[in-house]
């Protein structure tokens, strides 16, 4: 929180201290020191609304994509595990097959429909905004496992709920992902999965409710195509001032928001670098650097998912962290719904390799308590893919089939590329054969002793 403070504060101590006088005809400052903090603080702001544009673009614009779901406003569900080939986004999960819906509530609300799951299988709807706030959730845990309608509204909508819906989700962007996990129990499994897959409907609510087909809302500036190096350079103001007029202002961004101005970010305004000076470009593009340099430093730093996700109130417009989020497992859930924990180094916070053996010992007290259950998964760095392997294993967890544990209840899960032999190739977990990877734990339904913070983690040991 305290690099969040600093960012904020810095640009108004900056102003005071050098007087900047603005480019004739434009709110564009023309102070370079003004426009490099700024930038930095825009920069990091958008970071996670640029990594989730990704998705909302391959999922519900571009056509030739495999992941492509035919448009907004309808499911893409997953009917297979994820292997190592799945990379639109970052450190997949192999537990629990996908069902993707981006939502455009631009003209008005979607009602969301399940059916009624067995009592004895963990699903999810996770409702994330734009910003990549987790505003809401449908599933197991918050409305339990019977049949339901959800109306998911946009921010100018000023509508009740209707005759037939449970409730009304209120989101402040007009861009919404729905990220669906239904429970797969083994492989043998999907067949079960993919018949409840079917059944989860999204529906305009003029056809649900019989109503008038709303007039259309349209933007001043199109929605792009999604090209990762825009973000990279000056082009980024751009990209904010497309994604931007898809959001309402929050009251506790109004001062942010007239700060961005001063370096031309605006809903719905496009890019004119003629406005700019070159010693403001040049800041603008040092400012990125910055931004890309604390990002950086944030996500060597962090060991679990405890405070990186949640609706805008549980991260207290940390920024940094909502970037953070963004970068190293984009769309994780909110606590109480799961917690991810583990990192990139060993016990002696040494840099985890493919070229060492590894051991990950729970004793039985770290066990973890969970309701629903927990998985351990191996991704490649710094792409954060799953790992090529000879046995097309990618998790292993509590509903391992194979999985031993020890006499004293105690377990051994062993990380390494090549089999630890016959007898433990239950409890193996292959790694890449050479580089740096990344071991995550998932806990579904964690335990209090793990969203307080009394549970200790284990990290992995090398093994010679």
């Amino acid at each position: 929180m305290k690099k969040v403070i600093l960012i904020l504060i810095l640009p108004c101590l900056l102003s005071s201290c050098k007087q900047s006088t603005k480019v004739p005809g434009s709110n564009i400052t023309s102070s370079p020191d003004s426009a490099r903090v700024i930038t930095k603080e825009a920069w990091i702001y958008g970071y996670s609304m640029f990594y989730n544009y990704k998705s909302i673009y391959h999922y519900a614009m571009d056509k030739n994509s495999p992941d492509y779901a035919g448009g907004f406003n309808r499911f893409k569900n997953y009917t297979k595990m994820f292997t190592y080939e799945d990379t639109t986004i970052v450190s997949p999960n192999n537990d629990t097959p996908y069902s993707w819906g981006i939502l455009d509530l631009s003209d008005e609300p979607v009602i969301l429909e399940v059916p009624a799951i067995p009592a004895d299988r963990y699903y999810v709807m996770q409702l994330i905004d734009l910003y990549t706030y987790n505003f809401a959730y449908v599933g197991s845990r918050s409305t339990g496992n019977g049949a339901g309608r959800y109306l998911i509204a946009g921010p100018d909508w000023k509508g009740n709920k209707p005759a037939g819906v449970d409730s009304v989700f209120r989101c402040e962007t007009n861009l919404v992902c729905i990220l669906g996990r239904t429970e797969l129990k083994n492989e043998n499994d999907m067949p079960t999965v993919e018949k409840i897959q079917k059944q989860y409907n999204l529906m305009p609510l003029h056809e649900f409710s019989g109503i008038q087909t709303p007039t259309h809302k349209s933007y001043k500036l199109p929605l792009p195509v999604w090209s990762e190096p825009d973000y990279m350079n000056v082009s980024f103001i751009n990209i904010l001032n497309i994604l931007l007029q898809y959001t309402s202002m929050h009251p506790s961004e109004k001062e942010l928001r007239s700060r961005f101005a001063r370096i031309g970010i605006i809903p719905g305004q496009p890019l004119d670098t003629t406005l700019y000076s070159k010693e403001v470009l040049e800041a603008i593009r040092e400012g990125i650097k910055d931004g890309k340099t604390a990002l950086k430093d944030s996500i060597a730093h962090i060991e679990n998912s405890m405070n990186l996700f949640g609706t805008r109130s549980d991260l207290r417009n940390d920024y940094l962290a909502r970037a953070t989020a963004a970068a190293v497992g984009i769309y994780g859930n909110t606590k109480e719904e799961a917690v991810y924990v583990g990192g990139s180094n060993d016990i002696d916070n040494h840099p985890l390799t493919g070229d060492k053996k590894y051991i990950l010992h729970f004793t039985k007290g770290q066990i973890p308590h969970v309701e629903y259950f927990w998985s351990i998964t191996i991704y490649n760095l710094p792409n954060r893919s799953l790992v090529q392997n000879p046995i097309d294993r990618y998790s292993i967890g509590d509903r391992s089939e194979d999985l031993k544990y020890n006499a004293d209840g105690s377990l051994d899960i062993y990380l390494q590329s090549v089999s630890p032999g016959k007898a433990k190739e239950g409890n193996w977990l292959p790694v890449p054969a050479q580089g740096p990877f990344n071991c995550i734990i998932r806990l579904y339904g964690p335990g209090t002793d793990i969203t307080n913070g009394t549970w200790q983690q284990p990290f992995p040991k090398e093994v010679k």
